[in-house]
């Protein structure tokens, strides 16, 4: 064994127990040092963080959605989980609805023409008038169970008829909570599938409509499905 080798050991375990002297770290813990300071390089951070961001994705709940061109509503952004059909927006830009629902679902918003398939073919037809009732499971687990409840009940209107705040209170055992019954469905994730517009006020008028083109809107939908309209 070389003398520089006795030298290199007693060095490293002097330092390692303490008796070397002040700033005399041996050589390989000073090269270590360095390489600390200096950090990795940035292809080797770029490579890293790409790692990182896979994984996150792969462990991440996932979100799909895509867009459906109507002539009769304009545009919609619709979006699905592995539960069913999790949100229906009017218009916008994708990078608001995508940063929205990921956000609202707590998963990672992946746009998938293919996963949201059934749900645009369905409101496709729908819309076209070629469909009179949607086969689509709905995924209500992120609103309130108050919400639910409402939201339940307006699914329960048919087509064709119509329904008021104070009747859907009335079917959920709340006959004195319209107004909370109309806010409820004026926060519907999924309008057109869950018809909140075949619920009015309840003085019988068309009441409001937070779909993009309001009262319009509602109306077009009503017409569509041939219910009469106040």
């Amino acid at each position: 064994m070389s003398s520089h080798h006795d030298l290199f050991e007693k060095e490293t375990e002097s330092w390692l127990a303490g008796r070397a002297r002040t700033g005399q770290a041996p050589a390989c813990a000073r090269a270590l040092d360095a390489a600390y300071l200096r950090g990795p390089d940035e292809s080797s951070w770029a490579k890293a963080s790409r790692r990182l961001r896979d994984q996150l994705m792969i462990r991440s709940p996932r979100v799909y959605y895509d867009r459906v061109e109507s002539a009769l509503v304009g545009r919609l952004w619709v979006a699905v989980t592995d539960h069913g059909l999790a949100a229906v927006t009017y218009g916008g830009r994708e990078s608001e609805f995508a940063g929205w629902i990921g956000r609202r679902l707590r998963s990672t918003a992946v746009r998938s023409p293919e996963r949201t398939a059934a749900a645009r073919r369905e409101l496709d037809e729908y819309l076209r008038g070629r469909r009179t009732d949607f086969s689509l499971p709905v995924d209500l687990r992120h609103v309130t169970p108050f919400q639910r409840r409402v939201l339940e009940a307006a699914r329960t209107v048919p087509r064709g008829t119509v329904a008021t705040y104070r009747d859907i209170g009335r079917s959920i055992g709340k006959p004195g909570a319209a107004r909370a019954v109309g806010q409820a469905l004026g926060s519907n994730p999924v309008p057109i599938v869950v018809p909140c517009h075949r619920v009015l006020a309840s003085d019988g008028s068309l009441g409001g409509y937070s779909g993009r083109g309001g009262l319009r809107t509602k109306r077009r939908l009503l017409a569509l499905e041939g219910a009469l309209l106040v």
